[in-house]
């Protein structure tokens, strides 16, 4: 009988989980938060737009008409937020799935192995593990959801500060909670599950951790596009959710009705180009430089 699978060749301390995923979080957001605004602005957008003054206008807002540097530094509203939610978040994801995972091996490696064979079966359990992850990010959906307002819908503020916010919404913070997680759930599986399929069945490793910069690279191309794709639809309507005014909620299945009824089923995908082109590259890279980063420092660590 063949033993099941066990994390011990891929298993990395926490320290260096933290240290790497951490690393990561930081980076994306120094180079990508702009592009981020520009992706949350266009999802938000419900009119079409017909050329480029009104693409414009969406996404430099008020800023539109004015000098160059202005418009730049107009993309960074939120950025208080955005540091402690997408560094938290890419240490939570990058640093807990290993965790997630590690902990499915032992307990349930061999189930795995059984029901899908040996390397789909690990393949799959790295998947597992991400979507077990991503489901329980919603733990710092409040920050998400002010760093989403404060890009798309700064007169939801209206002059409170953060804590008079949060004590004034309280759980309503949490709204739209289920659509995140059902945009998670799916979205991380295909992340994690993409670039373990890669490693797996294109180059062949048997030891992800031994994956090379580039081996690396090419696995997170293929998680991120998965991921953005297959999440795209709940995105919009999660981005939607945010966005609105606090005294103006709305169910995420009135806004799915009235996508499906005024524009259309390619709204449940707008956004996904400028997402693929300009999000993609940020989520490419953050997870690269994780994957990376985590088993250098653990290399590093146990010098």
């Amino acid at each position: 009988m063949s033993p099941p699978m066990v994390a011990g060749k891929e298993k990395e301390s926490n320290v260096a989980r933290l240290l790497g995923s951490g690393t990561a979080g930081i980076s994306e957001l120094a180079v990508f938060h702009p592009v981020d605004t520009i992706a949350k602005r266009l999802m938000s957008n419900q009119t079409r737009i017909t050329n480029a003054s009104e693409l414009n206008t969406v996404i430099f807002k008020d800023k539109a008409t004015a000098p160059v540097s202005r418009k730049f530094f107009s993309l960074f509203p939120g950025l208080g937020y955005a540091a402690g939610y997408k560094v938290l978040q890419r240490i939570y994801k990058y640093g807990g799935q290993p965790v997630a995972r590690d902990y499915l091996t032992v307990h349930f490696g061999k189930d795995f192995e059984n029901a899908f064979g040996k390397k789909t079966g690990k393949a799959i359990l790295h998947s597992t593990a991400g979507s077990l992850i991503g489901i329980g990010e919603i733990v710092l959906l409040p920050l998400d959801v002010l760093k989403i307002k404060r890009q798309t819908n700064p007169e939801a503020f209206r002059g409170r500060g953060v804590m008079k916010i949060i004590a004034d919404e309280g759980f309503g913070l949490y709204r739209g909670w289920g659509w995140t997680a059902a945009r998670n759930a799916p979205g991380s599986f295909a992340l994690f599950g993409g670039s373990a399929f890669t490693k797996e069945y294109v180059f062949g490793l048997s030891d992800y951790n031994k994956a090379s910069w580039f081996q690396n690279f090419i696995a997170s191309i293929g998680g991120a596009t998965a991921s953005l794709v297959v999440s795209a639809p709940l995105d919009v309507i999660k981005t939607r959710i945010q966005n609105r005014n606090f005294d103006n909620p709305e169910s995420g299945f009135r806004i799915l009705s009235n996508m499906a009824k005024n524009e259309g089923f390619g709204s449940f995908f707008k956004g996904l180009v400028p997402k693929l082109l300009m999000t993609g590259p940020k989520l490419v890279f953050s997870f690269w430089l994780a994957q990376t980063l985590i088993p250098a420092f653990d290399g590093m660590l146990k010098k």
